[in-house]
């Protein structure tokens, strides 16, 4: 068979024709089967998200419209002034709700800001009209709402002011105002500064209050400081006392007290130097004026002893020389202004034998025979007294009674005039031997004789300063065995002996006792 090139080529062309279409078709199918994968794994991620967010859309999509129709009813409460209410119709519930269903919602927030702003904004009303206790529940609202703090105390103190006005605050002022107005600043409960004192304790921020009780300060400090011009230094501690009770931080304070300084150094030289020219009534006065403004100055003390010291001694040499109404004058003044016991009993025993003496020479001249024995006897009396160490006590049978008898029976016998020249000595080692003992009380005794005898010796007024420190050793020393009762008359004997308030020894014992009283 034979074949045409025309048919041939043509078979060719359609076979080729037919393999290049097969081999397109498996080109697309494998492109087909990629989209499929493609979206199949679409569709998969799809249905994955859809399951994830499925509720916070159906949230979104529910939750939006309810959310804007709570804020929209916060908003009418609002404006309606509902903040809160019992059944959940207030601003304040409506706010909330809506919060809690989104809580990122800035409005919810800005609705519970206003709403709290407007509770204080009701507070001030209900304090303007009257009515506290409304004030007081949009107060406490307000807080709950977090208002700023500074806010919700200035609602509160006006809501405070109003509740004291309407308890009579408003009385109180004026009483106290009315007191400043007369002077009547202090010194009874109806004065300008308990009044003011009272109304602050109500309201501690009252602005008239305050202005009141400076005003009233202020005054009380100037009669302060006039009374220390005049040199009523008591009157003046006394005021300045008081004003510091009230505020302790015046500002007319320093300037007072430096007045008040003043004035105590001037009553000091004052009596130092009536002191020095034997004018004991001045310088008393001037010394118990200091005292009396600073009870523990030991200058002043010091000084109204030594008044005391020259008053017991007048009172000794003016009874010597029969002159008892001075003599009775001056042991009144000395026991006013506080002397010892022993040194008052020392000069009455002084003036007792003087009496004597005198009714001995007042008495007819006995014998000399009689005379011889009744000296005999005093000496032998002197003698006894002096060997029971019993040198000026008891009275009527003390050593120093007989020798003064005898003196005024025969002043210048020998005898008489050795007894005489015996007992100083016997009294001076009648003291350092009592002292060496620390039979405290015994010295007293001993150095009391002393002094009696030798008015003003310089080792007599050494040794009382030995003994007052010997008083406050003992004193401690049974203080630590838990003797309070002696360590309170240690302390009270070494004042009365001289020795300083401000003394290491005396205050160390003095604060002990008072850690003890404060244990009990």
């Amino acid at each position: 068979m034979s074949h045409h090139p025309d048919h041939e080529d043509a078979a060719h062309a359609a076979l080729r024709r037919v393999r290049r279409e097969g081999r397109w078709w498996w080109v697309q199918a494998w492109q087909a089967r990629r989209i499929w994968r493609w979206a199949l794994l679409l569709a998969v991620l799809l249905f994955a998200a859809l399951v994830l967010v499925r509720r916070p859309l159906a949230n979104w999509f529910w939750n939006e419209p309810q959310v804007e129709q709570l804020l929209d009813r916060g908003d009418r409460a609002l404006a309606a002034g509902r903040l809160t209410a019992a059944d959940g119709s207030g601003a304040r519930e409506w706010y909330q709700a809506a919060l809690a269903l989104d809580g990122d919602r800035p409005q919810a927030r800005a609705g519970l800001a206003r709403t709290g702003q407007a509770a204080l904004q009701q507070a001030r009303d209900a304090v303007a009209a009257g009515e506290p206790e409304a004030a007081q529940r949009a107060l406490a609202l307000a807080r709950e709402l977090q208002v700023p703090q500074r806010d919700a105390d200035a609602v509160a103190r006006l809501l405070r002011e109003h509740q004291h006005n309407g308890a009579g605050f408003g009385v109180l002022l004026g009483r106290a105002e009315a007191a400043l107005e007369a002077q009547r600043l202090d010194g009874s409960d109806d004065s300008a500064l308990p009044l003011f004192q009272q109304a602050l304790a109500l309201a501690p921020n009252h602005l008239r209050a305050l202005e009141g009780r400076e005003d009233a300060l202020s005054d009380l400090l100037q009669k302060a400081r006039d009374a220390a011009a005049r040199g009523d230094v008591a009157q003046s501690a006394a005021l300045l006392q008081r004003a510091r009770g009230f505020d302790a931080g015046h500002v007319d304070l320093p300037a007072s007290e430096a007045a008040l300084n003043a004035a105590l150094e001037q009553r000091q030289r004052q009596g130092q130097v009536a002191l020095k020219r034997q004018h004991w009534t001045d310088a008393a006065a001037d010394f118990q004026a200091v005292l009396a403004a600073r009870p523990d100055d030991p200058a002043a003390q010091q000084g109204l002893q030594q008044v005391i010291d020259a008053l017991l001694a007048a009172a000794t040499r003016e009874a010597a020389d029969f002159r008892f109404g001075p003599a009775e004058q001056a042991l009144q003044a000395a026991q006013t202004l506080g002397a010892s016991e022993r040194a008052l009993v020392a000069a009455r025993q002084a003036m007792a034998q003087a009496r004597q003496a005198e009714r001995a020479l007042k008495t007819p001249a006995a014998t000399p025979a009689r005379r011889a024995q009744s000296l005999a006897k005093l000496l032998e009396n002197f003698a006894e007294a002096e060997a029971r160490g019993d040198f000026l006590t008891p009275p009527g049978r003390s050593a120093y009674d007989a020798l003064r008898e005898a003196q005024a029976l025969a002043p210048r016998d020998a005898r008489v005039r050795a007894a005489a020249q015996r007992l100083l000595p016997a009294t001076r080692a009648c003291f350092e031997d009592r002292l060496r003992e620390n039979r405290v009380q015994a010295a007293g005794a001993c150095l009391d004789a002393w002094q009696a005898l030798a008015r003003g010796d310089a080792q007599a007024i050494a040794a009382r300063q030995r003994l007052g420190q010997r008083w406050l050793a003992i004193g401690s020393e049974r203080l630590g065995r838990g003797d309070v009762a002696f360590a309170q008359q240690a302390l009270q004997q070494a004042n009365a002996l001289g020795i300083a308030s401000n003394a290491v020894e005396y205050q160390a014992l003095q604060q002990r006792l008072r850690d003890v009283d404060a244990l009990r």
